[in-house]
This record gives C-alpha cells, structure tokens and sequence, in this order.
C-alpha cells in the first residue's frame, strides 16, 4: 500500500483501489466468516464491504490504518447482518432413510465449513500483541460452533481482541462504543466460548500427523467399505456426529452405531468415495456418491472429523452445496 495508491484511488482509480484493499481480502473473509459461520455469507458480506469503502473513500480521514477501518467496515456490516436476519439459506438436503431419535436438536444450524486451501492464501501477518488465540484453533470448528452460541456484537468483541489482537480501544472504535462496554462484552464472551475453545486445544491432534493421518485413512477405508463396526471402533465413548443445517445430532456408540448403520444401508456399501481434503484446520473429506444411472459419482457431503488423540471425537457433516468449488475439488467424478 502506497500513498499514491491511496491518492489514485480517491480520484476515482480502480486499479488503484484494489491496490489497497485486495492484500485484506482473504482475511476480511475469514473475519466475517467467523462471526456468520457461513463461507457463502462471509463473501457477501466482504464484497459489501469493498463496495461500502470504496464509496465511502473520500471520507477516509487516515486516523487509522486502510486495515483497521476496513475491518471496521466489515464487523458492521456482519454485525447488520446478523440484526435483520439477511442471512443465504444453506443448501440442505434430507436424509434418504428415515433417522433414528437424536440425543438432542442442536442449536446451531447456519454453519459451513471453511476451506484449508483459503486459510493457505492468507497473508503471512502475525495477529496484534493482544490476541490470545492461534489462527488454527480460531477457525477450529468448535470454535466457530460457539461463536455462534454467543449474542453478535459479543461474537465481534472476541474475534477482534483475542483473535485478531485489536486493543480495546481500538475495538471500541471499530464497533462505534466505549472501551467499558467492549471489556464487559469480552469478559461474558470469554466465560463462553474460551472456555470451550482452551478445551478442543488441549484433545485435538494436529491434521497431518503421523497419528492423525493413520486414524483418518482407516476411516476412510471404513466409510467406503461400509463397514459400521470398524468406523465405530474408531470412536470415542462420547463421540457427536452433527449434520449442519439439519438441527438432529447423536453422541455416544449406540446412537451413532444406530444411524451409521441406517445411513450406510441406504447408501448401499461400495458406492461412496472419500477424496480426502482440509477444513477449519482439521481433517476433512470431500463425499461422492455413485450415480445409479452414470458411471460418475456425484458430490454429496464434506465430512470434517475432530481427533482426541487416537479416536475420532467428532464427525461433522456438511452438505456439498455451493462450498464443494471453493474447496477445489468438482462436483462430479469419474467412477
């Protein structure tokens, strides 16, 4: 970013103006994607956001950086966002068997996973002094899981002091309030999903792994075998599978034996495929299902898998909608 740049872009210089603002893009997207939990509504929201500063450019008065007064840009316009429920419907899809009782209907729905690859193109910039968590566990999926338990402008707070390193008065800025209410918003944030977070940190084992790799290739090879038996035995006793936007959820080995085993008869053994893959920093795969009337199998899910040391924790399923693309991957393959 250069002063001239910054003069170009005020006389009306797209060129220029993306010149500024593009070195931000990636990590304004994953900004916003924290606080919607949507990649597909992080992208509408960054590309308000680029639109919003450009007309506003001439206002910008330099008392901050172009980053800190985009971001404060795009924190609001989440943060409205979120208010008037202008929010993308998630491309669901009903299960084709009929489900067991789940242990519980979850709470949050409007969640989407987040590419490695994207994480990949951030810019290599360390977080301000301030911030308390590491990029990987900021976008692990428990995290963004209670992000979204918590009330919006206490989602914001947190994501800009302990994530990404802002002061409290500079905070306060950005979300147009005092710096006692940001350090009461961060205190009842904090008890909430800190907490929860500091949790996942401390049973999670790093993606790529020896440890890691081993266990997700047998899965794998379960998954595609059909083989329920084997899949379980890679569990913990107080495993969840979750399958965002549907709200039913099941923990513990009977309850997940009982629906893997309803799912995998529907899916009839020997017709998946797992393309493995990363999400949120943590093992993914990409799902296709054999077309009974082509010789392709067709994109169906994105199963995300949380590790606690040698057992699978927890198995996250996602359908393929419109995040299959931003993973790199097709949505159909030869079969």
């Amino acid at each position: 970013m250069t002063e001239s740049a910054l003069h170009r872009a005020r006389g009306g210089d797209e060129v220029a103006f993306r010149e500024l603002t593009e070195p931000y893009r990636r990590e304004l997207q994953l900004h916003c994607y924290r606080i919607l939990g949507s990649l597909q509504d992080a992208e509408d929201a960054v590309q308000e956001t680029l639109l919003s500063a450009w007309r506003a450019l001439g206002r910008f008065e330099e008392r901050a950086s172009v980053r800190s007064w985009l971001y404060r840009i795009a924190t609001n316009r989440c943060l409205n966002m979120l208010r008037a429920g202008q929010r993308r419907p998630g491309p669901g899809s009903a299960p084709s068997f009929t489900p067991p009782p789940p242990t519980r209907l979850g709470e949050v729905l409007w969640l989407e996973p987040y590419p490695d690859a994207l994480l990949d193109e951030l810019a290599d910039a360390a977080p301000g002094p301030e911030a308390v968590f590491e990029t990987r566990e900021a976008v692990s999926l428990a995290f963004i899981t209670a992000l979204q338990r918590l009330a919006p402008r206490q989602r914001a707070v947190l994501v800009l002091r302990d994530v990404l390193g802002f002061s409290a008065t500079e905070t306060a800025g950005i979300l147009d309030t005092t710096e006692a209410s940001v350090n009461s918003a961060l205190i009842r944030a904090r008890d909430s999903a800190g907490a929860r977070a500091a949790a996942d940190r401390e049973r999670s084992a790093l993606p790529s792994s020896p440890q890691a790799r081993e266990v997700t290739g047998r899965f794998a090879q379960a998954f595609e075998d059909g083989d329920v038996e084997q899949m379980v035995a890679l569990l913990s006793d107080d495993a969840w599978v979750t399958m965002p936007p549907s709200p039913l959820e099941y923990q513990g080995i009977p309850a997940i034996t009982e629906f893997l085993s309803l799912a995998t008869f529907a899916m009839r053994p020997g017709t998946s495929r797992l393309i493995p893959t990363g999400a949120n920093g943590q093992p993914a795969f990409a799902h296709y299902q054999k077309d009974p009337s082509a010789a392709v199998g067709r994109a169906a899910g994105i199963l995300v898998l949380t590790l606690d040391g040698e057992r699978i924790s927890r198995i996250d399923r996602f359908p393929a909608g419109g995040v299959i693309g931003q993973f790199g991957l097709p949505r159909t393959i030869p079969w």
